[in-house]
């Protein structure tokens, strides 16, 4: 990022290629919608790029990128809400069974409309915690928030997704 902000460009493609993956897939799990995800992740890339000169290396790049990514994301999310749909999703892998299928795809599903469900600050902290595997300190500085809020926002996710998620165990 230092050299990015001197003007290397190809320093900047560098940083695109190595972390592109990481923020599509943090804003396609919060998203669910592969071009909204793809969207979300090259406004981080561009907002990164032209705030360059005013980066400070206080923190990783890795959680410097899901900070911008996660902005995004919750900024999408107060303005607009989920469309949800009845339908099971289609399941690319065919070896499994119809039935297994389904059920799968039921169980994915209602995660999914669970996960949804949270506001947006305690979304993007499971989303971090349990798929992009951060720790309560990554956390609370993506999201600048305490490592104290964090606890807070993961114990009350926690909460609502086991009240939501009860009728898995059935």
């Amino acid at each position: 990022m230092l050299a990015v902000a001197g003007g290397d460009r190809e320093a900047f493609r560098e940083l695109v290629l190595a972390h592109e993956h990481a923020a599509w897939s943090v804003a396609y799990r919060f998203l669910r919608d592969a071009a909204e995800a793809e969207d979300a992740a090259q406004e981080a890339f561009l907002r990164i790029f032209q705030a360059a000169s005013r980066y400070r290396p206080t923190a990783s790049f890795r959680t410097y990128l899901y900070r911008v990514v996660a902005r995004i994301c919750i900024d999408r999310a107060e303005k607009k809400h989920p469309a949800y749909t009845d339908m099971v999703p289609d399941v690319a892998d065919p070896s499994p069974t119809p039935e297994e299928n389904l059920v799968t795809g039921l169980r994915t599903d209602l995660v999914r409309r669970a996960l949804d469900a949270l506001p947006p600050k305690q979304k993007m902290a499971v989303i971090l915690r349990y798929y992009e595997d951060l720790d309560y300190s990554g956390i609370s500085r993506v999201l600048e928030v305490s490592v104290k809020a964090v606890e807070g926002l993961l114990g009350r996710a926690r909460a609502a997704l086991q009240v939501s998620l009860a009728p898995m165990r059935d």
